[in-house]
């Protein structure tokens, strides 16, 4: 998630609150959201069923918890370890990132994405949210450490189409589905939008393009 004020090429372990060790953390973090969509689809039903929620509404909840977190923490202008220093005065990307990953497993709970039982059921959410958690940080560190949006383009593409096709192999997501939208996770990494953090791009680009495909499915 870069500043979209900040050239792509700068070192952004500069602007991480802890500095080497909170920009690790951060890398660690993102890659962990990996476990959302393994819980969800795995053991959502019972732990839905704990809080007496259905699934849709479990989702619903934690974002709301999330985005109460965020309000506060913009009114008082905190930022944790991980974080940058630009985060004190605009939406984190940890929200855009939990506002996103709940949007893909709320739209892929619905007709006609919804299809299967258990984790076969995620065929659609699963590529969604490995798509952000595994090549927005491959990018991320090609930029930092070679300063090379190209290589980091094309690492991040065969990254994306690597997450896509093997959900493919795995889950049965139909694989034209897989070859139309992998680049759109990568083309969400890269837009300079100042106030939507790459996170939520690149869940919501491909998703944006599955929505537009429902038709065909």
């Amino acid at each position: 998630m870069d500043d979209p004020e900040i050239k792509f090429d700068i070192d952004h372990v500069e602007h991480s609150v802890g500095g080497f060790g909170g920009h690790a953390f951060r890398r660690l973090t993102h890659v962990s959201m990996s476990l959302v969509p393994v819980l969800y689809y795995t053991r959502g039903e019972d732990i839905a069923g704990f809080f007496s929620l259905t699934l849709p509404e479990l989702v619903s909840y934690v974002f709301f918890a999330v985005l109460a977190i965020e309000v506060v923490r913009l009114r008082f202008g905190i930022v944790i370890v991980g974080q940058r220093e630009y985060e004190s005065k605009q939406i984190s990307a940890f929200a855009w990132g939990a506002f996103a990953v709940c949007l893909a497993l709320l739209v892929t709970g619905m007709e006609p994405f919804a299809s299967g039982t258990g984790i076969k059921a995620g065929m659609y959410g699963f590529p969604l949210i490995f798509g952000l958690t595994f090549v927005d940080p491959i990018m991320g560190e090609i930029k930092r450490i070679k300063h090379d949006l190209k290589m980091a383009i094309v690492v991040g593409m065969a990254t994306s189409y690597i997450v896509w096709v093997g959900c493919s192999f795995w889950l049965g997501t139909p694989l034209w589905v897989c070859i139309l939208l992998a680049p759109l996770t990568v083309l969400g990494e890269l837009p300079p939008v100042r106030y939507i953090d790459d996170n939520a791009t690149m869940i919501m680009f491909p998703l944006a393009g599955l929505l537009l495909l429902s038709p065909f499915l």
